[in-house]
């Protein structure tokens, strides 16, 4: 089946926003590995990240002083949602590691069923859930794919 150049780009486009989804990074929270600036490619993912992995995750919105989500959790077309990269420290069924303990967890508790502990590389600078928590799976949008990514200081 041959396709029109307009209607074959529109499916194109649609079938890559299922699949992928391009953050430009902001803020200092995830120096040195990736620099305000910075864009990154992150896949959707259809399983749990494992610790160690870079992901995307919706940002809470702040309520006062508690975090709360949007509804329902993020989909492809959701692209005036704020997304945070991060690091995962801990998934369901492991202990809160000490880099990612603070007010809401303590070192040595259990990360609760269907969540996963999120840390910026910068703890000084990063917004994570050190203050808000574990993340619940559904809001993790994709994993950050490893590349050559052009820096925005060009160093």
């Amino acid at each position: 089946m041959i396709r029109s150049g307009r209607t074959s780009g529109a499916w194109l486009r649609t079938r890559l926003a299922r699949r992928w989804v391009s953050v430009t990074v902001e803020g200092d929270s995830m120096r040195p590995t990736f620099n305000p600036g910075d864009r990154v490619l992150a896949r959707r993912v259809k399983t749990t990240p494992q610790a160690g992995d870079i992901v995307v995750v919706e940002a809470p919105v702040l309520l006062g002083n508690r975090s709360t989500w949007h509804l329902p959790p993020p989909g492809p077309g959701d692209l005036d949602r704020r997304w945070l990269i991060k690091r995962v420290a801990a998934v369901a069924g492991d202990l809160v590691p000490a880099a990612a303990a603070a007010g809401v967890l303590a070192a040595g508790e259990v990360v609760p069923p269907g969540s996963l502990l999120v840390v910026g590389d910068n703890p000084a600078h990063s917004h994570d859930s050190r203050h808000l928590g574990p993340i619940p799976v559904d809001r993790v949008i994709g994993r950050v794919v490893p590349s050559r990514r052009i820096r925005s200081d060009f160093s």
